[in-house]
């Protein structure tokens, strides 16, 4: 009996930690610079573009508020609610949001700001978070760890000039690339993959909702040299799970 009132009260403490009322009451805050961080470690007469500030992460939503500058009246500030969010990316230490807002100054493209840390916290510590608040619209430049991982295999990532080494790791409910190049890792649940495809055993192309000007239907893809054979069994078990993460009803006679 004593058993089984410890189990109870282990899956009662897990439920309260992971469960969403407890998520609602979370706030993140981090020292943070607006714009071109390349400028931040550079002389006060010569950062411009750009501002120091506390960005906030919390059940309702992102903002950013500028530190009050001697002489400045109206210090920059915004704040954006999810569903105002068209695309949020975070990495470890920078988190971009992409509004549905015009900029006018780049031929209507959607206005854009990027922030980067300049404390030692890390991004991560809202990563879980936000994840629950956004859809395929979230972008993780972080490398999760899989629940259960079913297989993984070494992989180059192709580019335009040349591409990063790493791992790609398949789970039971998301993809993981873990590449020691910066900017490069993904964590990609199976909602953010729009579709996958090989024209080998030894290629794999991810094509993921994540925004990309110059990719087919702005879904950037990620297109993968594998060092090892990628088994028709293990292609065609990630196609079931990705198809039926999307709701379709895969037949088993199939």
């Amino acid at each position: 009996m004593a058993f089984r009132a410890e189990k109870r009260t282990i899956a009662w403490i897990g439920a309260l930690l992971f469960s969403p009322a407890l998520f609602a009451q979370q706030s993140f805050q981090y020292e943070a610079w607006w714009g071109h961080s390349r400028l931040y470690s550079m002389p006060p007469h010569v950062k411009k573009a750009g501002a120091l500030g506390t960005l906030t992460i919390n059940e309702a939503g992102v903002s950013f508020e500028q530190k009050s500058e001697k002489g400045k009246k109206h210090p920059r500030a915004w704040h954006w609610d999810y569903p105002n969010i068209e695309q949020l990316k975070t990495s470890p230490r920078s988190l971009s949001v992409v509004t549905y807002k015009d900029n006018k100054w780049k031929l209507g493209a959607d206005r854009q700001y990027d922030f980067d840390l300049v404390s030692d916290n890390s991004l991560e510590n809202s990563y879980r978070f936000l994840k629950t608040r956004l859809d395929q619209r979230f972008v993780a430049v972080i490398a999760d760890s899989p629940a259960h991982t079913l297989w993984e295999i070494a992989a180059k990532h192709l580019t335009g000039f040349g591409g990063d080494e790493g791992v790609l790791q398949v789970g039971t409910s998301q993809i993981v690339y873990k590449s020691a190049k910066k900017g490069e890792t993904r964590t990609w649940r199976y909602e953010d993959i729009d579709n996958i495809s090989s024209s080998g055993p030894f290629s794999l192309t991810i094509t993921t909702f994540e925004r990309a000007k110059l990719d087919y239907g702005s879904r950037r893809q990620f297109n993968f040299q594998l060092k090892q054979r990628l088994e028709e069994a293990r292609y065609n078990d990630l196609w079931g799970r990705l198809n039926q993460s999307k709701g379709l009803q895969i037949l088993s006679s199939y």
